[in-house]
């Protein structure tokens, strides 16, 4: 039996022991169309609290074949206040990462005592990295100390440090490499090139395999921190450049950078003091955001073979590329003419196209796309997507049209769907949603063979054309306007000049 047959038919009983399933009305046989998606929409609920979620930006919260990773609220309350900022669910309750496959939910847990821990990666074979308090607290921060972990098979592998308090595993490979960051004790005052408090020591990119951790070194700076590696070996970081202040950052000179065999690669930049990453292909192709000279303004890059390309705005001053897939297509956001606005768009073969947005909402972001070329985002009332979660929807982008992935949603749910942050090539999407009082729930929408009743066909309501173009003046009040020049930071706290996802729930 296909494999996506069979989990959208997954049997209810099985679900309802482990997830919050959304049963979907059947639409009748008339109405379904081959051009038409259906999806079944599951909420994957907490693990006895309030809150989960899932992990978008430089993470993988779904494996090829459907396995879910994310973190959830626990019933139980955390019992020290004072919390890491590297890995929080900041609502007073512990919460463990989890692992949901085919209708089973998981509990990874995680380091002996009264910890918090979160999954940042789950590969195709459900192995899964991320962060653990351990159980100590860390006498230069004041916080509970995290450090990276692996959970295979049933058990969870603290990986250790350089020889500091603290660590962070980000990502892990076909061939079970591991990066992520990790103190090494030498005294430094900068703080994260994430954009976070530092350690109070030094952060070292570092890459870990069958229990050795090497450091990556930096670009000439004290501090670097690795997110990503493919299964070619190669990792994408960001790392100092210098020590020196910048009076336009508040940071040292920022670079991203690419090691491989050993090397480390400066990406250059585009003649600011800041480039980050967002995402690492398997092809070694590399998409972000690089300050322009001044650094009062930024663009979204392609690097590819050594070359950094700028790939431009939709008349505006600033964006940022989010994803780029194995074709090569870069999708993101950027601003339209005079700033007024930001839209997600689509960037092929040197040409930046503006989805739009939904009904009549003034912005979106584009997330993430797969090869079948269907993209996932955010449509939003507001320009602010660090503000309130709930004025977002969430939509798939297919054919030239975008769809309210809100319209797979029975009725009888109270979750709106607001951030999809991962699709596969099976369609399959993973993101967050929001309750009517303000907690989130990770959800997965699994797309269903035209014979499964449960799931849901989109409606002619939800289909829209983009209804703003390049560089329409749009409905955006002066408050959203004054937004737009606000740092706000994304999940790492990196120092973006727009705004990003939220880095962690109710902060």
């Amino acid at each position: 039996m296909n494999t996506k047959i069979r989990t959208c038919t997954i049997a209810l009983s099985l679900i309802a022991l482990t997830a919050i399933p959304i049963q979907l009305s059947a639409q009748d046989n008339s109405e379904k169309s081959n051009h038409q998606p259906r999806y079944k929409l599951i909420d994957l609920g907490t693990l006895g609290g309030p809150q989960s979620w899932t992990y978008g930006e430089s993470t993988r919260s779904l494996s090829s074949d459907g396995i879910v990773g994310g973190l959830a609220d626990t019933a139980t309350l955390d019992p020290n206040p004072i919390q890491n900022p590297y890995v929080v669910f900041n609502d007073g309750y512990l919460h463990h990462g989890f692992r949901w496959e085919n209708g089973i939910k998981t509990d990874l847990g995680a380091l002996p005592g009264f910890n918090s821990s979160s999954v940042f990666w789950i590969d195709d074979e459900g192995t899964a990295v991320g962060g653990s308090g351990n159980g100590s607290i860390d006498p230069v921060t004041g916080w509970t100390a995290e450090h990276a972990v692996l959970w295979k098979d049933g058990h969870i592998l603290d990986l250790g440090t350089l020889g500091g308090r603290e660590s962070q595993a980000d990502s892990i490979n076909s061939s079970g490499q591991v990066v992520g960051f990790a103190a090494n004790g030498v005294p430094d005052s900068l703080p994260s090139p994430l954009g976070l408090p530092g350690y109070g020591t030094q952060q070292r990119a570092f890459i870990w395999r069958d229990g050795v951790m090497k450091d990556l070194g930096t670009l000439g700076g004290p501090d670097a921190v690795a997110l990503l590696l493919n299964d070619g070996g190669q990792v994408a970081g960001i790392s100092y450049v210098n020590s020196t202040i910048n009076a336009t950052t508040g940071l040292p000179t920022t670079d991203s950078f690419i090691w491989e065999n050993g090397l480390m690669i400066d990406l250059g930049s585009l003649g600011g003091n800041a480039t980050y990453f967002n995402w690492l292909s398997q092809r070694g192709e590399i998409v972000g955001q690089s300050n322009l000279a001044g650094d009062r303004t930024n663009r979204p890059f392609l690097w590819s073979r050594g070359v950094l390309k700028d790939l431009g705005t939709l008349g505006g001053d600033f964006g940022n590329a989010l994803w780029v897939n194995e074709a090569g297509v870069v999708v993101g956001w950027a601003t339209n003419q005079n700033n007024q606005a930001l839209f997600a768009f689509l960037w092929k073969d040197g040409v930046m196209t503006s989805l739009g947005t939904l009904g009549t909402d003034p912005c979106s972001i584009a997330w993430a796309n797969n090869e079948r070329g269907d993209i996932i985002g955010s449509s939003s009332a507001e320009c602010n997507f660090a503000g309130n979660m709930s004025n977002e929807h969430a939509f798939l982008w297919r054919d030239g049209k975008m769809i309210d992935l809100n319209d797979f949603v029975s009725p009888s749910s109270n979750l709106t769907l607001v951030e999809p942050h991962y699709i596969n090539e099976r369609g399959e999407i993973t993101g967050n949603g929001v309750l009517p009082n303000g907690d989130l729930h990770g959800f997965l929408l699994i797309p269903c063979d035209e014979n499964d009743d449960d799931a849901n066909t989109v409606s002619d309501r939800g289909t829209t054309e983009p209804t703003v173009s390049a560089n329409a003046h749009t409905s955006a009040s002066p408050a959203a306007n004054r937004d737009l020049t606000m740092t706000v930071k994304g999940r790492f706290g990196r120092p973006y000049t727009l705004p990003l996802s939220r880095p962690k729930p109710n902060n």
